[in-house]
């Protein structure tokens, strides 16, 4: 097979060394020729040397043929290739071709970055040279793919595969040494809860640290010993103290580390949250924390608070309990939820609806109260607070149906559903719909006591004032709204429909576009009729 020739490498040569980078690129063989004449004649550092003749000059017209080479040559994905352009040596000057994008107004800051990056990665707590050379060159390649090689999506399928493959097999590697080095862990988590530890440092670390237990997880023939190590470090004590940082990052990456840790084995979470609850321990306590990261979220619109709902709803879903615990303890376990975690959840509601008197008192949350504080000031119809409130709702919600009697005593004692039905009349018609969601579930209990508290406090009032205020509008809260009141119909629930007839009877005469309320009279009357021809009798 015929070798590729290569043009000298000299500055007027570099838009014919350009072009045939790029002519290549749709040939596999071409390609894998091209990458080995580069390799055989030592051909990258030659480029690289007259990289930094042509910066010191400022050609950029030779800048921005140098940029297409680069990546002409990454593009070519051979691995023969990555172990020239990441080394030591040279990686500072492949990053340092690619700032020069010809699309680009002004050079990128590449090399500064990676350096940046480096220097934080020193915080991680690893002697070994060849396993810190090698995670710096892992590192390396990922900036390469993920940061300035997007994958374009007019490329093939299978797109710089080799790259990816290489990062994995670096990754596999790096983790091989690892794990037989006994004191890498324990040094990451005396970093991770040092006070003297920088923040820079803590959030390079905990982002290492959450790919390292990403990737180890992620290998089933060594998972099991690596949560068994987790579990004797005491991985979520750790989780706890981290939680508790000011730094976003840190505590994102924290929450997705918990997230690993309760899908691969929820066993392990469940019993620290369980022996806390019976301890009575609430001053750190693991759930008290998710609750303040689900409802003080600066962007729960980006899915965060979802991440924080589903970890909450795992871990106080009795269901998910049965196997391991017995009833007792679960009602031991609820009976701490509700005396020492709920009120947490339910204070910016409460708060929101009742001229901010829940969240005094918890001054022991510094930092989260600058957070409330600027998150709750003004009224529910500003839309961060909204998404937060409708969180809750839909945790709330969760807790009504799962957590039947402890929900129900709850709510009555705290006229908790006082407070939600006041979110109606929000401008944010999600928010409307979650206020809602949380009386139907409610009602979809067909309990007596639910049935005698709503009517003591005359709360269907609120439901049809929406209703009515929405009149003929065909959107999803009167279609909600209307529903509502249909399965009061068809579940026949005479208390209720006694009640909404007795007290609302002349205000809904004036909806004709359902039957729903015409049929209440009927069974109404029905019924009354059938109590006096019992009496009669």
């Amino acid at each position: 097979r015929r070798a590729v020739d290569l043009p000298p490498c000299e500055i007027q040569r570099l838009g014919e060394i350009a072009n045939l980078v790029t002519s290549v690129r749709r040939s596999r063989v071409r390609k894998e020729k091209l990458a080995q004449a580069l390799k055989k004649e030592g051909y990258i550092p030659k480029l690289l040397q007259l990289f930094q003749v042509c910066e010191n000059l400022k050609d950029t017209k030779a800048l921005h043929l140098l940029f297409d080479i680069v990546r002409g040559i990454l593009y070519l994905d051979e691995a023969i290739l990555f172990e020239v352009m990441f080394s030591d040596e040279y990686v500072l000057d492949v990053f340092g071709c690619l700032e020069y994008d010809p699309c680009l107004a002004q050079p990128q800051k590449h090399r500064e970055l990676l350096l940046k990056i480096a220097k934080l990665q020193e915080a991680i707590p690893i002697k070994d040279h060849k396993l810190r050379k090698k995670i710096y060159q892992m590192s390396r390649a990922r900036f390469i793919r993920n940061i300035i090689l997007p994958n374009p999506s007019d490329f093939e399928e299978g797109f710089l595969s080799t790259l990816t493959s290489f990062i994995r097999c670096s990754k596999e590697e790096i983790l091989n040494m690892l794990q037989k080095n006994k004191i890498f862990l324990p040094g990451i988590f005396a970093k991770l809860k040092d006070e003297v530890t920088d923040d820079q440092q803590r959030c390079e670390l905990m982002i290492f640290f959450k790919e390292f237990c990403a990737f180890s997880l992620s290998l089933r023939t060594k998972r099991d010993k690596f949560l068994d190590t987790l579990a004797k470090l005491e991985i979520l004590p750790t989780l706890e103290i981290l939680l508790g940082m000011k730094d976003l990052q840190v505590r994102s990456a924290a929450t997705d580390i918990l997230s690993y840790l309760l899908y691969f084995r929820p066993s392990m979470v469940q019993d620290f949250v369980m022996q806390e609850a019976l301890q009575g321990y609430n001053d750190t306590q693991l759930l008290v924390l998710i609750i303040e990261q689900m409802i003080y979220h600066p962007d729960p619109g980006l899915g965060g608070d979802n991440q924080y709902m589903e970890i909450l709803c795992t871990l106080t879903d009795p269901e998910n309990m049965l196997d391991k615990f017995s009833r007792l303890e679960i009602f031991g376990f609820l009976d701490f939820f509700y005396d020492c975690c709920i009120d947490v959840l339910t204070a910016p509601l409460l708060d929101h609806t009742s001229g901010g008197s829940y969240l005094k008192g918890k001054e022991k949350f510094n930092f989260f109260l600058s957070l409330v504080l600027k998150y709750f000031e003004g009224t529910c119809n500003d839309y961060h607070t909204a998404e937060i409130l409708a969180s809750i709702l839909e945790l709330l919600s969760f807790c009504v149906e799962q957590h039947k009697y402890h929900m129900k005593k709850y709510v009555i004692k705290k006229d908790l559903l006082r407070s939600v039905l006041i979110l109606l009349k929000s401008k944010h018609k999600f928010l409307a719909l979650c206020a809602l969601r949380f009386m139907r579930k409610i009602i979809g209990l067909k309990d007596d006591l639910y049935n005698n508290y709503i009517t003591l406090k005359n709360l269907f009032e609120p439901v049809i004032n929406a209703l009515l205020d929405n009149r003929t509008r065909y959107n999803m809260l009167n279609s909600a709204l209307l529903e509502l009141f249909e399965f009061i119909r068809v579940e026949d629930i005479q208390f209720l429909i006694a009640h909404i007839v007795e007290n609302f009877s002349g205000t809904l005469d004036s909806i004709k576009y359902v039957q729903t309320f015409q049929e209440f009279k009927t069974r109404y009357e029905q019924e009354k009729n059938q109590k006096k021809e019992k009496q009669i009798r």
